[in-house]
């Protein structure tokens, strides 16, 4: 591809993403795969640089641009290499108008930054909400030792506080370690000790996706007691298996649960947990970095449903455990609603139940729970609070 036919396909595919967004169709990712899956003529360079511009255009457009070429236009204005691309050519862009519009930079929607604001992040913070994020590992001690991995991937540095996590460069190849690492945020491994899970206890992983949260804490239990992992997806419950597996993880058990009829399907868990940790559906405002198209999909009423939902699964999560055990509130948002005023509703509803105090290694206090940012802890952006049944 020539590098006019490269930025082309970026326009494309981000024409194809801001639909989506509006449409709540696929996810930028897959919609790269799919752009490329169609044209098997780009070759692994071609692809690469054509999604770092895709990404790039992502980054920089806080609002849903009007077109994939004002995004494109956008990064064009401040890089003369980039805008001479756009030269009219068979496969290329048309030249640029000089009164064609550019999509206007930003770090989110105007309403989603009145609300981080009154969140209490300011603009560097909300700033460092789309940077680029690292590749964070969490080592399975199980299978390897920090210090084999650590020789194994010379460009990993270590993460202070969190002396299985290693970080690398985003793209690091890891593919070849799997079930002796674990791709997994610093923030949420970090968060996921707020468990304090030990051996021999009996805990449940209560919105468990894909397992990450899952491994874990099976890994803080040295695979000793027992994890119920459950939630209502299927297509990612059914990763968990296969990674437990190689992951030597033998704990863990799954369970599919149907959206409103939770207990139901857990009554045998009924005030038998010592912990249920709830990493509970949310806006997904803290991995943006990851996901940067994320903050074109959200609405006002898409985040009302999110924060009713949490405090379903509280619910849910509350019965769970028994007299004296403890409660586990995650979301990946720095957005209070889902974090510190969800937290506060919660023990107003539930008399007899309180917050206890937490030591992670990053984080900031914010209500009764602690807050992660990505400009602050340099990870993705977590709330985490840890809330104690009465005996």
């Amino acid at each position: 591809m020539t590098p006019a036919a490269r930025t082309q396909a970026a326009i494309e595919i981000v024409d194809a993403v801001i639909a989506a967004a509006r449409s709540g169709g696929a996810a930028a990712d897959t919609i790269v795969q799919r752009y490329f899956a169609e044209r098997r003529y780009a070759g692994s360079k071609d692809r690469r640089a054509v999604r770092e511009l895709v990404f790039a255009a992502i980054r920089r457009a806080g609002e849903v641009p009007a077109s994939g070429r004002a995004a494109v236009l956008a990064l064009a204005q401040d890089d003369t290499v980039l805008a001479a691309t756009f030269d009219g050519s068979r496969h290329g862009p048309a030249a640029i108008d000089p009164d064609e519009p550019a999509a206007p930079a930003g770090a989110a929607p105007g309403w989603l930054l009145d609300r981080l604001a009154a969140s209490g992040l300011g603009e560097d913070e909300a700033a460092a909400l789309v940077f680029r994020a690292p590749l964070d590992l969490r080592i399975n001690r199980r299978l390897a030792e920090p210090a084999e991995i650590a020789a194994l991937l010379p460009a990993a540095q270590p993460i202070a506080g969190l002396p299985d996590a290693l970080r690398l460069p985003h793209g690091s190849d890891v593919a070849a370690l799997a079930g002796q690492v674990e791709v997994q945020d610093a923030g949420s491994q970090a968060v996921t000790l707020a468990a304090e899970a030990k051996s021999g206890m009996t805990v449940v992983d209560l919105c468990a996706g894909g397992g990450g949260k899952t491994l874990a804490l099976a890994a803080a239990m040295e695979n000793r007691g027992r994890i119920l992992a459950s939630d209502i997806d299927r297509a990612r419950l059914s990763r968990l298996p296969p990674r437990a597996e190689r992951a030597g993880v033998t704990i863990a058990e799954t369970r599919l649960l149907d959206l409103g009829r939770e207990l139901e399907a857990l009554a045998d868990w009924r005030a038998a947990a010592d912990v249920v940790l709830v990493d509970a559906p949310c806006s997904g405002t803290g991995t943006w970095r990851r996901n940067p198209e994320a903050r074109w999909r959200l609405t006002p009423e898409r985040l009302d449903r999110y924060v009713s939902m949490q405090a379903q699964v509280l619910n849910v999560g509350a019965a769970l455990v028994r007299p004296g055990g403890a409660l586990v509130h995650i979301v990946c948002s720095l957005l209070d609603a889902e974090g510190a005023d969800q937290v506060d509703h919660f023990l107003a509803a539930h008399p007899g139940w309180s917050a206890e105090p937490l030591s992670l290694p990053c984080g900031q206090p914010r209500g009764a729970g602690l807050r992660l940012t990505p400009s602050h802890d340099g990870t993705d952006g977590f709330f985490v609070a840890r809330l104690r049944a009465p005996c």
